[in-house]
């Protein structure tokens, strides 16, 4: 199947957290045989900040939006699927009504949303958002995350169909390597200044950080110059998906904080999960609706709901058991929670939305 894809960087992480996604869940889709074109918008310095990496398994497209926009339909009329990813980051608006309505082709229409709290609650506070009469006209619509929640929003939207595409692990991009003291640490969070995140970061992080000063704290991502922090945590700024590896198992103990919105739908493990998985870290994460779908509680993952918990587990959680839970992480994510396996999911689907269009035709 001929895929053409709008979204926002494949080959950027840089201000863009669904890189890792786009990755693992694209390249296993080229390797059953489906044809993926990548477009993604020249924007927000992304292609200053390229991730090092072999793209080969899609033909990446580079565009100035809005000019190239006609160039692009005319391509993505070829295709047998077009997808509109959430957040491309320029004319979203007018990507979501082409694909469904500009683009004239027999193709598979689907949208598919890496941020559904986000898009579900934009369209509910402003009912004449132009994308909320769009969502019926779609063939199908993914999440990355949302499990039931969203699934029935979304139909109760008149989705003809929803499902969630779980962020997964790509074995061949994370797992162990050996730990860079300049980066070791007590406990790492890898985590971009959002508005919906910062209240949470200074919550659970910078509080535990306070809590414990006899602790090494390393914070990583965009956005936190300026931000006052205690003395025992190190920011060190953007950490590209190269560097992940070297990150993750160079902690002790490292921290996931999901958003607001993610965190209070549930059933959304974020990018950064799977990759502390992959490497075989221990991992604490906020607690949310959900998580035992993915990892259990105590021994392959665990939960805290306040700074004063995450200090308690690092205290009670030695480098030898930390080892124990991190290797039953990654365990569990070979077994059950890999891209080749959502992949396999999203394949299957099309191949049913396919069949659906044929019999009605």
């Amino acid at each position: 199947m001929k895929i053409f894809v709008f979204g926002s960087s494949i080959t950027s992480s840089y201000w863009n957290g669904a890189a890792t996604y786009y990755r693992g869940i694209y390249s296993n889709l080229a390797r059953l045989g489906h044809e993926i074109t990548f477009a993604e918008p020249d924007a927000y310095d992304r292609q200053q900040h390229r991730d090092s990496g072999d793209y080969s398994y899609v033909e990446s497209v580079v565009y100035s939006s809005p000019s190239d926009l006609p160039q692009l339909f005319r391509q993505a009329a070829q295709a047998d699927l077009i997808v509109k990813h959430s957040g491309v980051g320029a004319d979203d608006a007018e990507l979501e009504l082409a694909v469904v309505r500009t683009i004239e082709s027999h193709a598979i229409r689907v949208f598919w949303d890496v941020d559904a709290p986000a898009t579900l609650a934009r369209v509910e506070h402003d009912r004449s958002d132009p994308f909320r009469s769009l969502i019926p006209e779609y063939d199908l619509i993914l999440t990355y995350g949302g499990g039931p929640p969203v699934v029935d929003h979304y139909c109760r939207l008149g989705a003809r169909d929803c499902f969630p595409i779980y962020n997964g692990l790509d074995p061949e991009a994370h797992f162990p390597v050996a730990k860079d003291h300049c980066v070791e640490c007590d406990l790492v969070l890898v985590a971009n200044r959002l508005p919906d995140r910062e209240r949470r970061v200074a919550d659970f992080f910078i509080g535990a950080a306070e809590l414990a000063p006899d602790l090494h704290f390393i914070l990583g991502g965009e956005g936190w110059e300026g931000k006052r922090l205690p003395r025992n945590i190190r920011w060190i700024g953007h950490v590209g998906t190269a560097d992940h590896n070297r990150v993750n198992c160079s902690a002790r103990v490292v921290l996931n904080l999901n958003r607001d919105s993610m965190a209070s739908v549930g059933f959304s493990p974020p990018t950064r999960i799977f990759e502390a998985a992959g490497a075989g870290a221990c991992l604490i994460t906020d607690a949310w609706t959900g998580i035992e779908m993915f990892f259990e509680p105590g021994e392959e993952i665990l939960l805290a709901s306040s700074a004063g918990e995450i200090v308690t587990l690092l205290r009670d959680t030695g480098s030898q058991r930390a080892g124990q839970i991190g290797s039953a992480m990654r365990q569990r994510a070979l077994h059950g929670h890999t891209y080749a396996q959502r992949a396999a999911q999203v394949s299957e689907l099309l191949v049913r939305v396919g069949n659906q269009q044929s019999a009605v035709a």
